[in-house]
Order: C-alpha cells, then sequence, then structure tokens
C-alpha cells in the first residue's frame, strides 16, 4: 500500500479508538469508579463500561468528597447533601444544584461495579488529581475513588466531575 492511503485509514483508527474509550457517559447512565486506595498510587485496574439502564433517582444524597488537585496542594473537603435534587443549606460544595441534578438524573453515577478486564484504555494521562467520594445516595451506600491515569478514569471523572468538585485541573 502507498502511504498516501495508509495514513489517512491509520488516523481514523486512531480516532476511533479513542472515542470508543474515552467517550463520557449519557445522562442516566451507569458509571463506575477504580477502588484506588485511598493513597496517591494510581489503580492499574480497568472499570466496567457505562449502561444504559439506570433510571432517574430521588435526589437524595449525603455526601463527603475529598479532592487533591495535586500530591502537593492541601486536600480539598466537600460537603453536599442533597433533598429531592436540590441542595441542603448545610452543603459546602462549590456546585451544589449542578451535583445535585446529577445524583439525581444518575443515582449509580458514584457506584462501582466489578472492575472489568477486558476493557481497552488509551494510554494517556489526565493528571495527578485523585477524589474520594463517601455517604449515600437514595439510601445506597457509597464508596468511590477517581483518578486521571488512562483514558476509561478520565471518562469516568468527567462523568462526575460536578460531583467531585472539578473537572481535574487539566
Amino acid at each position: 500500500m502507498r502511504m498516501r492511503c495508509v495514513r489517512p485509514l491509520l488516523a481514523v483508527l486512531a480516532l476511533a479508538g479513542l472515542a470508543a474509550c474515552s467517550g463520557t457517559p449519557t445522562p442516566g447512565s451507569t458509571v463506575s469508579a477504580t477502588q484506588a486506595p485511598s493513597s496517591s498510587a494510581p489503580s492499574s485496574s480497568k472499570t466496567a463500561a457505562p449502561s444504559a439502564s439506570a433510571a432517574t433517582g430521588d435526589g437524595n444524597a449525603e455526601l463527603s468528597i475529598t479532592l487533591l488537585e495535586t500530591p502537593e496542594s492541601a486536600p480539598q473537603s466537600f460537603t453536599l447533601v442533597c433533598t429531592n435534587g436540590a441542595p441542603a443549606a448545610e452543603s459546602k460544595h462549590p456546585s451544589a444544584a449542578e451535583a445535585c441534578t446529577s445524583l439525581k438524573n444518575s443515582p449509580t453515577l458514584l457506584s462501582p461495579p466489578p472492575a472489568r478486564t477486558d476493557q481497552a484504555c488509551t494510554m494517556q494521562y489526565g493528571g495527578p488529581a485523585t477524589a474520594k467520594v463517601t455517604g449515600s445516595v437514595d439510601g445506597k451506600e457509597v464508596s468511590a475513588s477517581f483518578n486521571r491515569t488512562d483514558g476509561c478514569q478520565i471518562g469516568l471523572w468527567d462523568a462526575a466531575k460536578s460531583v467531585l468538585g472539578s473537572d481535574g485541573g487539566l
């Protein structure tokens, strides 16, 4: 094959691969977060693909979010309390209304299913930011960790960024 034909073909294949792994889940879809240790060591496990079967929830949540933008920065802590999809007065969160709406539209946003081993993830680095979320959403316990160590993790972070209180810093 000539180089004129090979280069466009390679470009199309590369874009198709990126689109398959790094897309942002649609509202109402189920996403997962890796269960990375709370230390700064990144997790090497891969996560399950989003599922389109999740329904909207009641919009009730009580969450504690710890965000670490860089290893050198001080951790930021947020409290998010939602009632019927609206932030309660005790919420101390930078975008509480948006976060409560996200949780009402996708109540399983922070519920990690078992990690998959057959998912290909782009080997891109989205930055050192990490986040840990604990509490409950619609009466179900939540404990999820987020990082930006590869394309799959970046996609999960982007889906939950309103709840995390950060776009990851990059």
